[in-house]
């Protein structure tokens, strides 16, 4: 096995990322005059016109995370395992990242060690959509990341209340575990939730490009309205 090169670490103010979902996603993400520090490949969106986007992608002037989601996960196209794990691969040498579930770490493996021998970072990440975890669990939860070899742990869950806001709070705030977390809500505290959570040490900070289909999800200008990125 080839040994990982040493990476620089994220800056302490959070990196911020712009997710092409669409063919029209990544048309703007090209014209960006002012780019975000990184852009996120929805595999799982974009299966359907793969030849394209690949043709595109080197076109873009910042580096790619690259995942394709898990159905249960909020994953579009109903992918199998094998169909994801092709379109990582196919895309793998383009990544600074790739983005895998913690619950497809094990039917992932080849592509979390083969990101390890490129030098390309891994982020573990969890998504529950209709509830917020305690700490503890969230804390178990990262700890599992990082025995899989994460750089990144990412958390995105419901906070339609400011108890559910509140856990992810007390996690970020009070983690043990020597990894850099993206944390993140989802509906009705969402939007809130990023820039909050963005200013108490979130690595990563998502944005739209598009038509934002994601409850509390921010455009990249409203974003940077609030001095991130």
């Amino acid at each position: 096995m080839t040994a990982r090169k040493p990476v620089k670490k994220l800056r302490q103010l959070p990196c911020l990322v712009a997710v092409i979902m669409s063919r029209a996603d990544l048309d703007s993400a090209i014209r960006l005059r002012k780019p975000p520090d990184l852009f996120e490949l929805r595999l799982d969106q974009l299966a359907g016109d793969l030849d394209a986007v690949e043709n595109k992608v080197p076109k873009l002037r910042r580096p790619l995370i690259i995942t394709a989601r898990h159905p249960q996960e909020g994953g579009a196209n109903k992918l199998s395992t094998r169909h994801r794990r092709d379109l990582l691969l196919r895309f793998l040498h383009r990544a600074r990242y790739v983005d895998v579930e913690l619950r497809s770490a094990s039917a992932l493996r080849s592509i979390l060690k083969l990101a390890g021998t490129r030098n390309v970072r891994r982020i573990i990440s969890y998504h529950n959509f209709k509830s917020t975890p305690r700490s503890w669990t969230l804390q178990t939860k990262a700890c599992a990341a990082k025995s899989w070899g994460a750089d990144i742990f990412k958390v995105a869950t419901r906070t339609d209340t400011p108890a559910q806001l509140a856990r992810l709070l007390d996690f970020i705030r009070n983690r043990d575990v020597d990894l850099a977390i993206s944390i993140m809500g989802i509906g009705k505290l969402g939007a809130l939730s990023r820039v909050f959570l963005a200013h108490c040490g979130s690595a990563l900070v998502y944005a739209s490009l598009g038509e934002n289909n994601i409850e509390g999800q921010m455009s990249l200008e409203q974003l940077r309205g609030f001095g991130i990125g």
